[in-house]
Order: C-alpha cells, then sequence, then structure tokens
C-alpha cells in the first residue's frame, strides 16, 4: 500500500550522527517521485534541511492505524506554493508493514486537564495524539519530568459537534524544550480504558479522513 497525498509521513534520517525523527506532508506525486513539504524536526521543531542523495527510512499509517514502513532518498526539489522535497517513490513490494501494535498519530491542539499526583493541576494544548499516546506544550512552571506518572482528562470534539472525555494514566517518556518558557511534553498511555482509547482512536481516524479531502 503506498501512502496518499495529504498523508503524514514520519521519516528517521540515517546519515546524522544521532538519528533524527522528522515529521512532513505529502503534497503532491508522480510515477517516480513523492512530493513532501519541508519536514520539522520534531525535537527542535525547526524546519530539517535536506540534501540530495539523502536516505530516509518512513513510515506512515493507514486509515486501520496499522503502521508501513520503506526506505527512500532525496532526489531534488520543486518550488511550489510552498517548497517541496521530491523523494523516490517506493515500489509496493518495498513497503513492509510493522507487525507490532501501533497506533494512528495526528497533530491536535485538544485541552487537556492534568494533575501530578493529585497535588498540582493545570490545563494544557496537546500538539499531537494517538492511540498509545499523546504530546502537549505546557508552561516550565510545572514539575513534569521524565518517568512522572500523570492523571489526565482529554476533551475530544467530534464531526458535528459531539463532545466526548477520554480519562488516562500517562507516563512522561522525554521532556523537551518548546520556547523559552514552554515544555513539550511526549507521553504513553500507562492505564486507560478500552472505551477511552477507542474514543482517542476515534477522533484520529475522523481527523485523518479530514486531512485527505483537503
Amino acid at each position: 500500500m503506498l501512502p496518499k497525498i495529504n498523508e503524514t509521513l514520519y521519516i528517521q534520517t540515517e546519515s546524522a550522527t544521532e538519528p533524527v525523527t522528522l515529521r512532513t506532508r505529502i503534497a503532491d506525486e508522480d510515477d517516480q517521485s513523492i512530493y513532501m513539504e519541508i519536514p520539522i524536526d520534531e525535537k527542535s521543531r525547526k524546519s530539517y534541511l535536506s540534501q540530495v542523495g539523502e536516505t530516509f527510512q518512513i513510515y506512515f499509517f493507514t486509515q486501520e492505524g496499522v503502521k508501513h514502513l520503506f526506505q527512500s532518498s532525496v532526489t531534488g526539489f520543486r518550488k511550489d506554493i510552498v517548497p517541496l522535497v521530491a523523494i523516490r517513490k517506493p515500489l509496493p513490494g518495498e513497503i513492509t508493514k510493522d507487525q507490532r501494535r501501533s497506533f494512528l498519530r495526528v497533530e491536535a491542539n485538544l485541552e487537556l486537564a492534568v494533575s501530578i499526583y493529585d497535588k498540582i493541576k493545570f490545563v494544557a494544548i496537546t500538539e499531537d495524539v494517538g492511540g498509545g499516546g499523546v504530546s502537549f506544550i505546557c508552561e516550565k512552571k510545572w514539575p513534569v519530568v521524565q518517568n512522572a506518572v500523570l492523571s489526565c482528562w482529554l476533551l475530544l470534539s467530534y464531526k458535528g459537534g459531539t463532545i466526548a472525555h477520554a480519562r488516562f494514566e500517562g507516563e512522561v517518556v522525554r521532556v523537551l524544550e518548546a520556547d523559552p518558557d514552554k515544555h513539550l511534553i511526549m507521553m504513553r498511555f500507562q492505564d486507560i480504558a478500552d472505551s477511552d482509547q477507542q474514543k482517542i482512536i476515534r477522533y484520529c481516524f475522523e481527523r485523518q479522513l479530514d486531512k485527505r479531502k483537503e
């Protein structure tokens, strides 16, 4: 299964001393190439400048949330409304399915109520959400540290105006600087009811379908 226009691609570089994870979106394609927007470094939040010939390990998620992987390389650049990076289009046989359980993640700015050990409570805004965890931005004044377990309520808004809440406990896996006074918190679900996880997965599928229609 080939990725489609408007699909989100996740990229791991091979040329860097320390691998970098990037995110981008497919803007166009032809018989030989996939044209993607300038990738963003998920750690620094800065644009990543690719080089012709650079090799990438790339993965994406299908509508059902199944992770697919392939290798490609940068073949050139194209000037459009926004600059685009051309990568070699893989053959169907070069794409492999990840057999491990994995979940679609989508960019989303949702309200997240956070409680730290039932003592400190605040509201944050998510950067992305998925069936396996969320990332959110919060002020540095909140004492969120790696390996901490947070109790959270996520506000989900579906098409048609329906609202739902998903409650979970999440483990902080990474804390990164987003702005001089803010952190980006990456968190995976440690304890979540199946019904709440399904609410989040449903939201992700709706968002992915909307992106494909753009």
